[in-house]
């Protein structure tokens, strides 16, 4: 009697574990699931960032021009 006690006890902690293996990979699961939603958000901004910047570059203050080659005024 005493093996199928044992034998019981490791079945339920098996059990148990496979539970909290199975809880655990729900959660990530949602995690990741979340993650990729901010990192599709996130490729959407960038892409509308990248067109907007040749835009501000061209119509933006100097329109392309580069500061480094203006020689200041007290020169």
């Amino acid at each position: 009697m005493p093996h199928e006690t044992r034998t019981d006890t490791r079945l339920v902690d098996l059990e148990v574990k496979a539970s909290f293996t199975d809880d655990l990979l729900d959660r990530l699961n949602l995690i990741v699931y979340r993650q990729q939603e901010q990192i599709d958000r996130l490729i959407v901004e960038l892409n509308q960032l990248r067109r907007q910047l040749p835009e501000e570059s061209a119509n933006g203050p100097g329109s392309g021009h580069n500061p480094r080659s203006e020689v200041p005024p007290h020169y």
